[in-house]
């Protein structure tokens, strides 16, 4: 597909692939396992390298290749936590679990930072900070009050920066009406820690198995007979780390239960062609990871070499391209940043990310068989954080409770993991942005 503001060579994949593209294995799916791992993400990726450096010999199986979803198409920022971090949890929860659903999710990023740092991972990792934008005066107050209970519950550094300071401190627009930085926040190249962390997990002892969709799962004995479609895998124990892909194209899926909890949204990104000298730092002084408070929303950063500009977002919430995502992308962009208006793009892609019906991460187990999912679209730290403890749980090994653990995990009647209504939601979510910013 042609298109004015594609560059030439432009690239329907990843912009990451072309330092960091999922690499082909060979290896063959084993007979027998001590644990089986499907999906092989962040979050499976992580649960291995833990069993393995607690003794366990785990094999992890993906239906593409290793790292080829959401892992390596993400937009790389590092949240620790923020998304579900609110006082309504105590509510939900009583006011002890509440608070501790909110620790153990910034305890997410310093997992990733110890974890980037002690495997020696090359991912471009930086902690840049982050900045959320207000779309209205109404959402600016409601984040000041959440900015306080972040800094009170979890200490992380927070503050609120008004419209009038908005262009000079965090971001070269004023399309926002100012917003909260966060400090404990950064970036990294999502290819690159996927393809380290991968690589970690295999000198660690690891299997990694590329091309084998899990068909079914059935318990045998004491432990389980795992169907795939090249052939079975007897395992002692399983997990399930498929997040966003745990409903495969066909409808199947290798643990329907989950599948059921899990909403799959379709998320693109854009990649600009390289800017002029000088045009980032203008455009994002102190290069921070950039958000919105739309319920519709944009995500936005500069690319680790400082060159482009990298644009995440809903543009569709039905099945679509990136091809004619892209153009939608580029006038979300250009509406914060007018100066890129002529700016062409270099690459356009999708991936799916994944909500839950309560809008928090879960680990568990149903079944006898454990999951690890639903990261809300924050799952680079996330993912990471909730694979690791997974696996401990698996080997017996965790020292104090896991407030993720266990918690209710909701679905909706006659809901199969087919997310349907994401169209009528999606419109209704744009229509209530558009009637926000008319009153603002």
């Amino acid at each position: 597909m042609n298109h004015p503001l594609f560059a030439p060579g432009f690239k329907a994949s990843p912009w990451w692939w072309e330092a960091a593209e999922p690499p082909k294995r060979a290896n063959s799916p084993p007979d027998r396992a001590q644990v089986a791992i499907i999906g092989g993400g962040y979050a499976g990726l992580s649960a291995a390298l833990t069993l393995c450096r607690l003794g366990h010999k785990p094999v992890v199986i993906d239906a593409e290749r290793i790292g080829w979803g959401a892992s390596s198409r993400n937009g790389g920022m590092v949240s620790g936590g923020l998304k579900i971090a609110s006082e309504g949890l105590e509510k939900r929860y009583g006011v002890e679990r509440g608070r501790a659903i909110v620790t153990t999710g910034a305890a997410s990023m310093p997992f990733l930072e110890e974890l980037i740092a002690r495997e020696g991972i090359d991912c471009d990792y930086a902690r840049v900070g982050r900045f959320v934008g207000a779309w209205t005066p109404k959402h600016y107050a409601a984040m000041e009050k959440r900015a306080d209970y972040l800094k009170r519950i979890t200490g992380m550094p927070t503050r609120m920066v008004p419209r009038e300071r908005q262009r000079a401190e965090v971001l070269g627009s004023d399309r926002y009406h100012g917003g909260m930085a966060v400090d404990a926040a950064g970036g990294l190249h999502p290819g690159k820690y996927a393809r380290g962390l991968a690589a970690a997990a295999e000198r660690a002892g690891a299997l990694l198995v590329d091309e084998t969709r899990v068909t079914g799962i059935a318990h045998e004995g004491s432990g389980f007979r795992i169907a795939t479609t090249r052939g079975e895998i007897r395992a002692d124990a399983v997990l399930t780390a498929t997040n966003g892909y745990s409903r495969g194209p066909d409808g199947s899926s290798a643990m329907p239960w989950l599948a059921k909890r899990m909403i799959p949204v379709g998320s693109y990104i854009i990649a600009t062609e390289e800017l002029e000298p000088g045009l980032i730092d203008k455009l994002f002084p102190g290069r921070r990871m950039v958000g919105d408070s739309k319920r519709v929303l944009n995500y936005f950063r500069p690319a680790p070499d400082g060159k482009r500009v990298l644009w995440g977002g809903r543009a569709s919430f039905g099945p679509t391209t990136p091809e004619v995502a892209a153009p939608v992308l580029h006038g979300f962009m250009t509406a914060v940043f007018p100066e890129l208006a002529k700016v062409k793009l270099t690459h356009a892609w999708t991936g799916n990310v994944a909500f839950t019906f309560d809008f928090l991460p879960h680990i568990g187990v149903q079944d006898g068989i454990h999951f690890a999912a639903g990261c809300q679209g924050s799952g680079v730290a996330m993912a990471s954080w909730l694979g690791h403890n997974a696996a401990l749980k698996i080997a017996g090994a965790a020292n104090e409770p896991f407030a993720l653990d266990g918690l209710p995990f909701p679905t909706a009647p006659g809901y199969s993991g087919n997310p349907w209504f994401l169209p009528l939601v999606g419109g209704w979510y744009r229509f209530r942005d558009a009637i926000d910013r008319m009153a603002a």
